[in-house]
């Protein structure tokens, strides 16, 4: 009789729903692209100013028509796909006896559920501002959610997980790689709001064709061998089923992009990737895996604090990516290098965690 390891079995599980769900995306992405340019679903105004008010030179020069001939809602697909492959999945495991079927069911409470509400949740209120941008509407420049504004869905976000986690999961602890964990008590509310924020901060990476994906695919991966590791395996499969959404949205967003992925998809996945963090006790290496995120909202902040108190420049502009892009670098060539450097932060995440 042929038998596979449980091991084998769940790393299975994985590798297809990854894969399903990037042939659902990849399936879908033809219908959903030529309904937004049919009904030209982009921002009709491109952004004139920056957070400080002062004028976008260099994303000007860079980006002159391309926000307002490319659609958004590209990020539709990276949780409208695990949600649509999920309930088939869980239904047919209730309803029959198939070990096989009951075994690529990947709901359940304990694991997948909040990273779900995260993602929905998230991404539904960053449709909401995609719809604002598109007509034109809100105060913002362009239409849309001012920065504030959506700080603080995130950060109301944030509360909700905080809550979740330390009084529904009760959960105090801060796991030290290769040390163990640390209790911090109540300051695991303000800590998980942090992180979500910071966490969120970082998606100002959406700025080039395929850098934002590429980047958060790695992330991502990265944290589907983090779970597998750790026995989470429907924390795994989810994982793998948002990477396999991202990489059928890479294959339209690879220069010229199709569609930009907009504040559905960086609302819906930063606010996950601080579930998922918290659910595998991966605080304090996320900085390290989404290095990136790190680079590209500390180089926004420090500019903004350099022009302020230096009244000078850091950056010829920011976020990071078009400074290079400013001192003549293509933009594929930003966005290849910025692959390579999220693998390789990723892969050192990994190392980092699994220390112990």
């Amino acid at each position: 009789m042929f038998y596979l390891p449980n091991a084998a079995i769940d790393a299975i599980k994985i590798f297809a729903i990854g894969t399903f769900s990037f042939l659902i995306a990849f399936s879908l992405t033809p219908l959903l692209t030529r309904y937004l340019y049919k009904y030209k679903l982009w921002r009709k105004e491109v952004r004139q100013k920056a957070i400080d008010g002062k004028t976008l030179w260099y994303f000007q020069k860079f980006h002159s028509t391309g926000e307002t001939q490319v659609p958004r809602f590209g990020g539709l697909l990276i949780w409208l796909v695990p949600s649509i492959l999920a309930v088939p999945l869980f239904i047919l495991a209730k309803t029959t006896d198939v070990w096989w079927l009951q075994k690529l069911n990947f709901l359940s409470r304990s694991q997948t559920w909040l990273p779900f509400f995260a993602l929905i949740s998230a991404a539904f209120l960053g449709l909401i501002d995609d719809i604002l941008q598109v007509r034109g509407k809100g105060k913002y420049i362009g239409g849309g959610l001012g920065l504030k504004k959506r700080l603080i869905i995130m950060a109301l976000i944030g509360l909700i997980g905080a809550w979740w986690f330390f009084a529904k999961l009760e959960t105090s602890t801060l796991h030290i790689p290769g040390i163990g964990d640390m209790e911090i008590g109540y300051l695991y509310i303000p800590l998980f709001i942090l992180v979500t924020m910071a966490t969120y901060s970082g998606g100002v990476i959406d700025g080039l064709d395929g850098l934002a994906g590429g980047v958060f695919a790695s992330i991502f991966g990265a944290f589907a061998v983090i779970s597998l590791f750790l026995g989470q395996v429907n924390l795994a499969a989810f994982c793998a089923a948002i990477l396999g959404a991202i990489l059928a949205f890479l294959w339209y967003n690879i220069p010229p992009a199709r569609f930009y992925m907009g504040e559905t998809g960086i609302m819906g996945l930063t606010a996950t990737l601080t579930v998922v963090s918290f659910l595998t006790d991966s605080v304090l290496v996320l900085p390290i895996i989404g290095f990136l995120l790190v680079i590209e909202s500390g180089s926004v902040i420090l500019q903004l604090l350099s022009k302020k108190f230096r009244h000078k420049k850091v950056f010829l502009a920011s976020p990071i990516h078009h400074h290079f892009e400013a001192k003549g670098w293509p933009h594929y060539k930003v966005t290849m290098r910025f692959w390579i450097i999220g693998v390789i932060a990723a892969i050192m995440g990994i190392a980092i965690r699994l220390l112990g």
